[in-house]
């Protein structure tokens, strides 16, 4: 049994849950006895490196509820990517103060940050629990069925689409809607739940896992427009041609890159400006538009999934439980039981570091421009209960007397 101190931490993109697993960590810790202190560290990683912590063991039990019900991250974040120097560095400040567990929320790249502190603990034998607690909007983390924070996301997705379509419906035209999602598209195929009526929109979903041809989507959407007489689109940031180039490096010469060489996707809105041009040119449609969602799918305040939020809150408080009661390191994954409900495994840290996972063909349609029923079987449950769907009228059509 470790006695010392608790430090979590949270990295990457905000999500609307993430507090309910950073309250689940401080709250299950501070039931053991072996656990001096429970430390938040400010910024993530950089915090540690900084010394930058907060006593969450001084925290108020109602206070961190209500945090918990807040979006966004509590202890705010970091973009930061630790090489091995970094990593090393991290483990020297952590054994300074005495800390024995290490719980760190985020994706893959947090997973990794942790598996490479833990062998330094190991190297130096210094007794030490790292617990990975998953996080992402994308739902691109191995061995999960799913992610905390893309529930609440793709709610907000699901039912943004919903008011688009209504929109759409009522002035006709083209819109098309760009979503998150660099390398998996399960963020943009929720816009799928908005499909209630026989000719509702998204009528076309282009996602990062096949290939996207310019040729092919103006096709489609030709064809969808000739049927309707509208089209709505719903378009993965990351979408790329056959060789894996990014779309938006084909339609525009200039891009920005981030820190880590990497195109930036959801900077601006000019992969949705460029595909609408493209119909607007080249079908010579004249009412088109396009949105991208940006950052307002991550943390919006009013759109939380109540399934996400439970599991979110269950993540936190099984990382605790394995470190502290079991005594183990690993990355908690969420496994789907039965119709519906799930249970929590352990898996190696290796398992889930630095990997991504993608859409199953089985989600995607043969044509590539839509999802199966089965994606909408998968993500109806994680969307949260109550989840409101349009109406229309039904009165019937009164006759016309002038027959003009």
């Amino acid at each position: 049994m470790l006695e010392g101190k608790v430090v979590v931490a949270q990295g990457g993109g905000p999500t609307a849950v993430i507090n309910q697993s950073l309250v689940g960590v401080v709250l299950e810790s501070r039931k053991f006895s072996q656990v001096s202190r429970v430390y938040g560290a400010i910024n993530g990683v950089e915090g540690i490196v900084n010394e930058n912590f907060i006593d969450l063991t001084q925290e108020t039990t109602h206070n961190l509820e209500q945090v918990a019900k807040t979006p966004s991250s509590a202890l705010l974040s970091t973009r930061v990517k630790p090489d091995e120097q970094y990593c090393k560095e991290i483990f020297k400040v952590l054994e300074a103060h005495g800390v024995r567990y290490f719980f760190y929320i985020g994706g893959n790249d947090s997973a990794e940050t942790l598996r490479i502190v833990n062998n330094y603990a190991k190297q130096s034998d210094y007794e030490f629990r790292g617990i990975h607690i998953p996080k992402t909007i994308d739902n691109d983390l191995r061995y999960n069925d799913h992610t905390p924070g893309y529930g609440s996301a793709a709610r907000f997705v699901a039912q943004t689409f919903m008011g688009i379509n209504l929109d759409n419906r009522a002035l006709t035209g083209v819109h098309v809607g760009v979503l998150m999602g660099r390398h998996a598209g399960f963020l943009t195929a929720a816009s799928s739940i908005a499909q209630n009526y026989y000719d509702d929109g998204p009528h076309l979903i282009y996602l990062p896992e096949r290939a996207f041809s310019i040729e092919k989507y103006l096709r489609d959407v030709k064809e969808v427009f000739e049927k309707y007489g509208r089209c709505v689109i719903a378009v993965s940031e990351g979408i790329q041609d056959e060789n894996g180039r990014p779309i938006i490096t084909k339609l525009t010469e200039s891009v920005e890159k981030d820190a880590h060489g990497n195109v930036l996707l959801s900077g601006s809105g000019t992969l949705g400006d460029l595909l609408a041009k493209e119909v607007r040119t080249k079908l010579n449609i004249k009412r088109v538009r396009s949105d991208t969602f940006g950052y307002l799918q991550r943390s919006f305040f009013g759109c939380v999934s109540d399934v996400d939020q439970q599991e979110a809150r269950e993540v936190g408080e099984k990382a605790a439980q394995y470190a502290i009661w079991s005594n183990m390191d690993g990355s908690i994954t969420i496994q789907r039981t039965g119709n519906y409900s799930v249970d929590y495994k352990l898996r190696p840290l290796e398992d889930v570091a630095s990997k991504t996972r993608y859409m199953p063909d089985e989600f995607i349609n043969a044509a590539g421009n839509n999802v199966t029923d089965a994606f909408k079987f998968y993500v109806r449950p994680l969307l949260g209960s109550v989840l409101r769907t349009p109406h229309r009228l039904r009165a019937p059509v009164v006759s016309k007397v002038l027959n003009r």
